[in-house]
């Protein structure tokens, strides 16, 4: 790991040579004396370049950083940084840095953020410290390994605002034994999907062809796969999209499958219930998150663990287009006193080394080295592993109209999905509504 901070040995050595030439005044034996302690303090110097600094890191309260805190000491004692950590919870993250950054606060120095949800506003507010010239200046830290999906979605207004650290792609999971029993092929493309659904729809012996999310805010990240498999998007430039003949077979792909074919209750269904009545073993298909894999295949949560399949999201008329995002990332405060310091520790915390670690705990991490090592993928079940790979070759790199106001976006375009679960035959009408209350979120982002 050593290999990370080669940029501040060449201060180490100077202090060498300076010391060798001071030492020189003195007697044989004293320089001798002399120079070897100045050898150990130069070395002590070149192995600890920030001896003495402290820094804060906020945290969520999130298996990677459960993974994480165990190393902290190795960085420490190789650098010489104390870092000094706090956790909360997702909502309580958010609040406490709005009001610490609104205030104008040097700390946190690093944090864990969600790069889609308040990646741009923390942007737009100049709270966080682009990192482009940091990630590219050391050959041996390697920024172009990490996933360009990854990246696009730490990048905002064409600055690197944050370095992934979770990555997260939208998978189809489904029931091996009802297609094996059924003769049918795992579908891959959508068509194929709403066939396969059809056929295995049964829900007189409660058996449900279809679950995904159903709740209008919750439902936008997922049906977001639909949509740029189709060929469209939530937006194009400054304009809203989701209006499109595209976008509109999207939506009613994603709403008529929930409608005709989804468990009762799914309209207020957020991924805990979707995920859970298919552990029920009442669902064959379900898309969703592959980071969820856990509550389909655990025995101890699922009653169908031993028949789960794993695969790439169905394609549309443009393809597998998968989102496949960076949902967790770490920044550095803008406002930060100790920047250097801050980034040596991101630069550890993402490094190829410190990356395969957390990964074997389960997290999947964005860089496509480790994930072409057998070690890297340990913490993942082996069928999943390849899926993960070509969905983020494929993928885009957002869940979610990329704006300031996320919450009234999403709104926005949950809203058409639901009206066509409840019933609406003429959706058209209702996605130009949509898509006009998104033109006036967009717009107004504009002044923020």
């Amino acid at each position: 790991m050593k290999k990370s901070f080669t940029p501040w040995i060449g201060a180490g050595t100077t202090f060498v040579m300076a010391a060798t030439l001071l030492a020189g005044c003195g007697s044989a034996t004293n320089t001798t004396q002399e120079t070897s302690k100045a050898g150990g303090a130069a070395a002590t110097a070149a192995a600890k370049p920030f001896a003495g600094k402290t820094i804060s890191l906020v945290t969520a309260n999130h298996p990677w950083a459960d993974a994480i805190k165990p190393l902290l000491p190795d960085f420490e004692k190789e650098t010489g940084i104390k870092v000094n950590v706090e956790s909360f919870f997702e909502d309580q993250l958010t609040q406490k840095l709005t009001v610490q950054f609104t205030s104008g606060s040097a700390t946190p120095d690093v944090f864990m953020y969600r790069p889609l949800q308040e990646g741009k506003l923390f942007f737009k507010n100049g709270w966080v410290q682009p990192l482009d010239d940091y990630a590219k200046k050391d050959p041996n830290y390697d920024f172009k390994d990490f996933s360009p999906s990854a990246i696009g979605s730490t990048t905002v207004d064409a600055k690197l605002a944050g370095i992934p650290i979770i990555t997260e792609q939208e998978i189809l999971y489904y029931r091996k034994d009802l297609l094996e029993k059924a003769g049918i092929a795992v579908p891959k493309t959508l068509d194929e999907l709403q066939a396969a659904v059809k056929k295995l729809h049964d829900p007189k012996n409660e058996m449900y062809g279809f679950v995904a999310r159903g709740q209008r805010s919750p439902l936008v990240t997922q049906v977001s796969s639909f949509l740029y498999s189709e060929g469209a998007d939530f937006t194009n430039g400054d304009k809203a999209t989701i209006n499109t003949p595209e976008a509109v077979k999207a939506f009613t792909t994603y709403g008529t499958l929930l409608k005709d074919y989804a468990p009762p209750g799914v309209l207020n269904m957020s991924w805990p219930q979707a995920f859970g009545i298919f552990a029920q073993g009442k669902v064959a298909f379900l898309t969703d998150a592959n980071s969820l894999y856990n509550n389909a295949i655990d025995p101890a949560k699922s009653q169908v663990a031993d028949k789960v399949g794993f695969a790439v999201f169905p394609g549309g008329k443009a393809g597998s287009k998968p989102y496949s995002i960076t949902s967790w990332g770490l920044a550095m405060n803008a406002k930060s006193g100790n920047k250097d310091a801050t980034w040596a520790f991101i630069q550890w915390a993402t490094s190829k080394d410190v990356v395969l670690k957390t990964q074997q705990k389960g997290n999947p991490g964005a860089r496509a080295s480790v994930w072409d090592k057998p070690e890297g993928t340990t913490g993942f079940p082996a069928a999943l592993v390849p899926i993960i790979k070509e969905s983020a070759k494929t993928g885009v790199d957002h869940d979610r109209p990329t704006v300031i106001s996320v919450g009234e976006a999403r709104d926005a375009v949950g809203e058409i999905v639901q009206k066509l679960m409840t019933g609406e035959t003429n959706i058209q009408p209702v996605a130009d509504k949509a898509n006009q209350a998104l033109q006036t979120i967009m717009d107004k982002d504009k002044t923020k």
